[in-house]
């Protein structure tokens, strides 16, 4: 099946097309949708930032406008980026993870972090070059490993303060310098709840832009120890029944799809599909 939403490199000399308007992982939206007329935004009084041509959607042009605050306009709101992923649909919000992490990484790159030149956007290429300094810059990505921890009809489910209540989910982390991501798997799960992990199976990535990490995700075998939850991290965590889950993740989360796999392979169930 075709996707609605292909990323391309726009250039924003060229006129016409669709313009989403974005601040700090919102969007504006009216009683149309995201999508404005880019001409029409442009006569608009907004405190642009930034503009970038990110793609197509249904075959029209899409360009961003990272604006300075969120602005009131009449007929207008602000939505975050969370409300797409829980209400939207899978190519929408593709398209606003997208356009977030370019909006971000337009934002904190106006200026050169060496030498404070202002930054310039490079024809032809998604970066930004210090003419001062000759320094480049590109969108960030931040590698980080999410893994299930499994121990036959139990999965270990934790969930931290900053989760909407009730809610538990995978463990996960950043990737630290000089360590690989098997390597951080097994010391985040010691450092999140005091358990040893073994037989760890790569089962596929996604690109999560809260607000710029790219998720690697695992099943890893429990392999000793007893819960210790760290401090001001987890604010619970235990083993559950793949017969008796607490209220789980977004279903269009890698997360959830760790989590909805190893049940289907332990109820006999039809494997879910990652949406990537």
């Amino acid at each position: 099946m075709t996707q609605r939403w292909q990323p391309a490199l726009l250039e924003s000399q060229q006129s016409g097309g669709w313009a989403l308007v974005h601040c700090r992982q919102q969007f504006l939206a009216d009683g149309n949708g995201l999508l404005f007329p880019r001409q029409w935004l442009k006569k608009q009084e907004l405190p642009i930032l930034a503009e970038h041509g990110i793609g197509h959607f249904d075959g029209d042009a899409i360009y961003l406008l990272e604006v300075q605050q969120p602005l009131e306009m009449p007929g207008c709101s602000w939505q975050s980026l969370r409300q797409f992923m829980l209400q939207g649909d899978a190519d929408t919000f593709k398209m606003l993870g997208y356009a977030t992490q370019i909006g971000t990484w337009a934002r904190q790159h106006r200026f050169c972090g060496s030498c404070g030149e202002p930054m310039r956007h490079v024809a032809g290429e998604r970066a930004m070059h210090c003419p001062r300094c000759e320094l480049h810059h590109y969108p960030r990505l931040s590698p980080s490993m999410i893994v299930l921890i499994t121990r036959g009809d139990e999965i270990l489910l934790a969930r931290s303060p900053r989760f909407v209540p009730g809610v538990y989910s995978t463990l996960a982390g950043f990737v630290e310098a000089g360590e690989s991501v098997e390597q951080c798997v097994a010391r985040e799960v010691r450092e999140e709840v005091g358990v040893e992990v073994k037989n760890l199976q790569y089962l596929g990535s996604q690109g999560w832009p809260f607000p710029h990490s790219l998720m690697l995700g695992f099943h890893a075998e429990y392999a000793a120890g007893e819960i210790v939850m760290q401090v001001d991290e987890i604010e619970d965590a235990q083993w559950f029944s793949v017969h008796r889950l607490p209220p789980l993740p977004a279903p269009r989360s890698i997360a959830r799809y760790l989590i909805d796999l190893y049940v289907a392979q332990r109820l006999g169930l039809p494997p879910p599909s990652l949406s990537v």
